[in-house]
């Protein structure tokens, strides 16, 4: 016998706390876009409203007579990893596809911090033919050290990938990036777009062209700090998967279909992308839901709605059901109670999936059943997990739980926000925080000179507005420990995609 699941989550004991909790997600979405000033690299403009931060890594690329300046630190260190980079700005701009509308002005916000992602990315694109640059700074040096980005010591080195030396994990996630992008300012910047877009194309082809992981031929540059696990192809599809919308190419379509579609994961991050290349590409055969329905509510004839039906199921559907499917076995092993879940939930009702930066994979996740969820109810669509009937509101019940945990209704009342609600994380693991000012401390800082206040229990004396860290352990518990990397630690990546659900409820809680 068939259930309505939502109901069961209402009153699931995985959930408990406050679902009717209705904390200020405009408030959240406006400092969750902040956070992101706060990880920029290169000169730093006039209207930069993170003021302790000051410009750093003016000569990034240098040392390969390129200019390399630009784009973000991915968490809190000194250093730009392309490939977490790259999927930051391909999360930030499916939020802003998605959810642009219901932003408000902090639109402008969500397009400039994608700009200022994607003009580094041209950068390492367009600077030498034949070559993908994909990172600058030597890791192991610079984790060895405290110190501001401002005062960076440590080498710069470059990284790149080429024919010879392959990537495609990163030129695709990177060509992922550059095409949903373009749909960004297809409408407020039409040139800035067609190179975006044509950069992508030609990003793509490269990672076509000379397969390979880029693990394999950075090595130790790039592991095991964003080694790429899950390998290529789930890039290859998730690239293909964007270029596919950004261009509505059938090469794109023939692309993903000879890629397959038999992985089924059980998590979606910056290494892993088979989940959200699901669930973008099932959008296509929930399009043609949509236009079926308008066709049986138009009025014409039966010849001619049978042949425009045809026509649409030749043309737009027939390879991408099975992408829907997955999209939907991988919904069945999130949600709590489903017979083929396969998610663990703390006492608190937070995901539970690693633990080391478990909210990277919450806020991705939450994304996708945020979307997801958008478009069931586009399409007055369900689905069924064993017996049990899913409707959009079992989604979205799950996932504002989960932004709800994250904004502070959880069992020890913290915002994991940095700077949102009244008690939150003061001693996140990131240098430029935790370390004084320029504005206060002008002179430089080398690679110890900021030991004393690694160690210090005291708050960081600047505030990362907006950061949102690796999250509590499995028992809902937080120490606030500087030195506790695999919690307190911020990445633009765990932003990248809240910023998306964030959207939807301040939009519902005003609307």
């Amino acid at each position: 016998m068939t259930s309505l699941f939502f109901l069961a989550l209402l009153f699931s004991s995985i959930l408990t706390g406050n679902v009717d909790a209705n904390p200020n997600y405009r408030e959240a979405l406006s400092k969750s876009l902040l956070f992101f000033q706060g990880q920029r690299s290169g000169r730093l403009p006039r209207d930069q409203q993170v003021s302790w931060r000051a410009s750093s890594g003016l000569s990034d690329g240098s040392t390969a007579h390129v200019d390399l300046t630009g784009g973000y630190y991915d968490a809190g260190d000194n250093i730009k990893f392309n490939f977490p980079m790259a999927f930051t700005t391909t999360m930030l701009s499916w939020s802003t596809l998605e959810y642009g509308k219901r932003m408000g002005p902090e639109l402008k916000n969500a397009r400039e911090n994608i700009r200022w992602g994607t003009d580094y990315l041209l950068k390492c694109a367009r600077a030498t033919p034949g070559k993908l640059y994909v990172g600058v700074g030597d890791p192991n040096v610079d984790h060895k050290c405290w110190e501001r980005p401002e005062d960076m010591d440590t080498p710069r080195t470059v990284y790149s990938v080429s024919s010879s030396n392959p990537g495609s994990d990163v030129a695709a996630e990177t060509a992922a990036a550059l095409a949903a992008a373009s749909m960004v300012f297809r409408k407020a910047d039409p040139k800035y777009s067609r190179l975006l877009l044509a950069t992508a194309k030609n990003v793509m082809q490269f990672a076509i062209q000379y397969k390979g992981a880029y693990s394999d031929s950075l090595s130790s540059s790039v592991c095991p700090f964003y080694c790429s696990y899950s390998g290529y192809k789930d890039e290859l599809m998730w690239g293909a998967a964007w270029l596919l919308r950004a261009t509505n190419n059938p090469y794109y379509k023939k692309l993903i279909k000879s890629l397959g579609g038999g992985d089924q994961p059980d998590t979606f991050s910056w290494d892993n992308k088979y989940a959200g290349a699901y669930v973008l590409l099932s959008r296509v055969r929930l399009t043609f839901i949509i236009l079926t329905i308008r066709l049986i509510n138009s009025q014409q004839s039966l010849s001619l709605f049978f042949w425009q039906r045809a026509l649409l199921n030749k043309n737009k559907h027939n390879n991408f059901e099975q992408y829907k499917q997955s999209a939907e076995n991988f919904l069945c092993k999130i949600l709590p109670h489903s017979p083929s879940s396969s998610t663990q939930y703390t006492q608190g009702g937070l995901m539970y999936l690693q633990p080391q930066s478990n909210l990277q994979y919450v806020t991705a996740i939450t994304f996708l059943l945020t979307t997801y969820a958008k478009y069931m109810k586009s399409t007055r669509h369900t689905f069924k997990c064993g017996n049990s009937v899913i409707v959009p509101n079992a989604l979205l019940t799950v996932s504002k739980r989960q932004v709800d945990y994250i904004l502070g209704e959880n069992p020890i009342k913290m915002s994991y926000m940095v700077g949102f609600g009244r008690r939150f994380p003061k001693r996140i693991h990131h240098r430029a925080s935790s370390l004084p000012s320029r504005a206060v401390h002008s002179k430089p800082l080398g690679c110890d000179g900021g030991r004393q206040s690694f160690y210090t229990k005291k708050p960081n004396p600047n505030v990362l507005t907006g950061a949102i860290v690796g999250g509590p352990n499995q028992k809902d518990r937080y120490p606030d420990k500087r030195d506790d990397y695999t919690h307190s630690e911020p990445t633009t990546y765990i932003n990248a995609a809240f910023v998306g659900p964030l959207a939807y409820f301040a939009a519902v809680r005003s609307g």
